[in-house]
Order: C-alpha cells, then sequence, then structure tokens
C-alpha cells in the first residue's frame, strides 16, 4: 500500500470525516455537462496518504477498519476529521503571479468609470507592468512570486497555471520564466507555466512587428532555454483582443508555439468578439480563457472540440463587464473549469471566492463550480491524472474545512473556513508569519 520503510506506515490519515468530496471515483479525466452534479461523496471517510506522497486508500472508515492492513497501520500524522469535510486542493486555471509594481491606483480610476482599453490607451494596466517588470531583478521576482504562491496555498490552490507576459521581449519573458522555475523546484505548490510574449504591443511598436518579434525571436530563445533546462514551458498564450492581436497573429503565433512542443491555452473573447472558439477549435487548443463575448459558434466549436474554457469570474466583478454564459457554456457540452486571473488588475489569489463568483454571478451551481475548481481545471493543464480528486495514486493534496458540510468553503466568503491544506501528505504551516 505504500513506499514507506515499513509495509504498514503513512504519512498522513484523515479519520472519519463528515464529508470526504472525492470529485471522481472512475478516473475519469474530466467531467461535462449533468456529470458535474456527482461530486462521489462519502460520509464517515477517511483519506490515507502514504509515504510517497500519493493517496494510498480513500474509503469509508468502517469499511477500512475491517481490512487487515489497515488494522496495523501507522501514521507519520494522524488527524481525527470527525465533523470536517475534505476537498481536493483547488487548481487555479488562470495566473500572472510574476511581477513587480502594483496598480492599485488603477484601481481608483476604474470605480471612477475608467474601462480598461482606456487605461491601456493611456499607457498604464499591462505597460505599467512592463516597465516595472523589466526593472525588477530575477531574485525579486522570486521572491514576491513565493509570497503570492503562499497565500494561494493557504487558500487551499495545490496547482496552478502561471504565465509570463510582462516582458514582451525574449530577455524579460525569459527571466519571469526561470522565476517560475525556481518556484517550481522549491515550492510545495506544483506550477503549470505558459509563455505569454504576446500579452501586449510593446511602446513603440505595432502588432505586426510585435507578432514577429515573438514568433522569430522570442519562441526560439525561451525553447532554447527550456532545452537547456534554464526553465519550464508547458503552454503558449496570446492575448487575442482587438487592436491588439487580431486572428491572423494569433493563430502564427499559436501555430509556432504548438510546433515547438507547447500546447495551446490562450486568451479569447474579452472585450470583444474575436471567434477565439473558433480559431481555438481549429488550431487543437487546449484551453482558452475569458471568453466574455464568445458565440454561439464558438461555444459549439469548443464543445465538439473539447476545448476547455477557462472561466474567470474575477474580470467581469473588477471591470464591471458581462460575465461569460457560463450556463449556456455548460448546457452546451463545453469543459468548463475556473481561475482566479491574479494579476495586478484583479488581485484575487482565493479560489473559494471564485467558485463564490462562479456561482452568484455565473449562475454554476456548487458542485459545478468545484469541478470547475479541481478536476476540469488539472484536465485544462494536462494534469488531471495526479491532481483534481481524490483517488487512489494521485498526489494527496488536500483541503479540510472546518464544517461537517463542504458548500462552506464557498458559502462562508471572504474567510473561508479552510482548517488545513495537505500537499502530497504535509501539512501546510496556515500563519501569515511564522512566528505567530
Amino acid at each position: 500500500m505504500s513506499s514507506a520503510t515499513t509495509p504498514n506506515h503513512f504519512r498522513l490519515r484523515l479519520r472519519n470525516a463528515s464529508q470526504v468530496v472525492r470529485v471522481s471515483a472512475t478516473r475519469e479525466a474530466f467531467k461535462r455537462g449533468a456529470d458535474m452534479k456527482d461530486l462521489s461523496i462519502l460520509a464517515k471517510a477517511t483519506v490515507v496518504v502514504g509515504s510517497d506522497g500519493k493517496i494510498a486508500a480513500v474509503d469509508t472508515e468502517a469499511a477500512l477498519s475491517k481490512l487487515d492492513w489497515y488494522q496495523t497501520a501507522t501514521f507519520d500524522l494522524d488527524v481525527d476529521a470527525t465533523g470536517k469535510a475534505v476537498l481536493p486542493g483547488f487548481v487555479d486555471g488562470h495566473t500572472h503571479p510574476v511581477w513587480a509594481g502594483d496598480r492599485v491606483h488603477e484601481f481608483e480610476l476604474k470605480l471612477a468609470g475608467a474601462t480598461y482599453l482606456d487605461i491601456h490607451n493611456a499607457g498604464g494596466g499591462i505597460g505599467f507592468t512592463v516597465n516595472k517588470t523589466r526593472d525588477a531583478s530575477q531574485q525579486e521576482l522570486e521572491a514576491l512570486l513565493r509570497t503570492r504562491l503562499d497565500r494561494m496555498l493557504r487558500q487551499g490552490t495545490t496547482l496552478v497555471e502561471a504565465k509570463s507576459g510582462y516582458g514582451l521581449e525574449a530577455e524579460t519573458e525569459i527571466k519571469m520564466l526561470r522565476a517560475l522555475k525556481t518556484a517550481q523546484d522549491t515550492h510545495p505548490v506544483e506550477i503549470s507555466a505558459t509563455f505569454l510574449g504576446a500579452h501586449s504591443v510593446p511602446k513603440g511598436s505595432t502588432p505586426a512587428e510585435a507578432t514577429k518579434d515573438v514568433v522569430d525571436k522570442q519562441i526560439p530563445a525561451v525553447v532554447t532555454a527550456r532545452d537547456n533546462g534554464d526553465i519550464y514551458v508547458d503552454n503558449i498564450d496570446v492575448f487575442m483582443e482587438k487592436g491588439i492581436f487580431d486572428g491572423e497573429q494569433t493563430e502564427r503565433i499559436l501555430a509556432k508555439g504548438k510546433a515547438c512542443g507547447m500546447c495551446i491555452n490562450f486568451h479569447g473573447d474579452e472585450l470583444n468578439y474575436m471567434g477565439s472558439g473558433e480559431l481555438g477549435a481549429k488550431l487543437g487548443a487546449r484551453a482558452i480563457s475569458h471568453l466574455e463575448e464568445i458565440s454561439k459558434e464558438g461555444i459549439a466549436a469548443m464543445a465538439a472540440n473539447n476545448v476547455f474554457g477557462v472561466l474567470l469570474p474575477t474580470t467581469a466583478y473588477i471591470l464591471r463587464i458581462t460575465p461569460p454564459p457560463a450556463r449556456e457554456m455548460v448546457d452546451s457540452g463545453v469543459l468548463v473549469c475556473l481561475g482566479s486571473d491574479f494579476n495586478p488588475n484583479a488581485h484575487c489569489l482565493s479560489m473559494p471566492f471564485v467558485m463564490n463568483l462562479a456561482a452568484v454571478n455565473m449562475r454554476l451551481t456548487l458542485s459545478e463550480a468545484l469541478v470547475a475548481a479541481t478536476l476540469n481545471s488539472a484536465a485544462s493543464l494536462n494534469k488531471s491524472d495526479m491532481h483534481g480528486s481524490i483517488e487512489v495514486g494521485k498526489w494527496g493534496n488536500l483541503v479540510v474545512v472546518d464544517n461537517p458540510i463542504w458548500t462552506h468553503v464557498v458559502y462562508e466568503m471572504v474567510d473561508s473556513p479552510i482548517a488545513a491544506v495537505f500537499v502530497k501528505g504535509n501539512a501546510v504551516p496556515m500563519t501569515r508569519i511564522a512566528s505567530l
């Protein structure tokens, strides 16, 4: 049952939880439509994590107690979870966590009525963060990233998609990706790294010139750094938007990234309809984010081609725009998942709050929101083989809710009742200052 030095010794037991919300019990890679209602919940159940960090057993306490191996098992940590609910670690499907310089001043401008593009065209937004990030050292970016990942982890996030995109030229983009590699190698949160050199058009350039730079200079530099072991990179992204990168330019960049071994996972149809669903289906994209302005044809194309829709409730909330048609997407068979869109424009590190917004503003059910924030988000990153559900053989990444009913983690806004977080069966320190 375990790779421990003694046959029946394990890293962790969470015993007799009121609910163990497995999300899946059949090793399915993802859920869609009506299947998202089934969370495979066990009552009065126990989870055992082996010394290899993988789930060794999950079942009712009554069923496990009848097994010979379980009766003699010992544990590094044995937790009585009576009165608690246990969930899989959350998976944040879309973040921008590597940057210097906040944009709190722009928050006030937005509250006064300025739009995203108003601020962008005035030299703020992404351009402001690009300047600050270019000036920052890799060590400074690593320290900022570590703090943000710590905060995500305390909110239950154990796997995160993380983008570059505040360099817009090869040197800074690779610096950001190096910071992500350092975190991947040293931090408990697992990272799926995304190259986003086409996040915006650099000052003094044109979309056509920026496209050429990404294709001819940035992607080759990223591939060289990847092949040399300096960085990890899993995905290629483009901000496909009116006045930034059009459909033809986006296709050219994404196709080049895919040819170099990166999965397509891009921004689309956020502020204007750009045909991203149709393009993603054509290119064999793994995922498209935002989709506030997606067409019915785009929804159908995504559903037919298993393209994940990464919905970002914080974007519509902070920009005061219409949310994506989440209900229609789920009912049409699109593979829906969730992300925080953490960035200087939407400073959210909490997947419980994201699920709350998805339920209230996008009309997902609580079960759909949880599937979208666990199994489906993991699948959008090609990682649902080890993440996103509580099943034997997957990583022991677990969130303990201080309530017998799991839905309290979404219902209780802002200060979500998370009692403990475990990564590969190891407990996560939950205080923000170590000396407290």
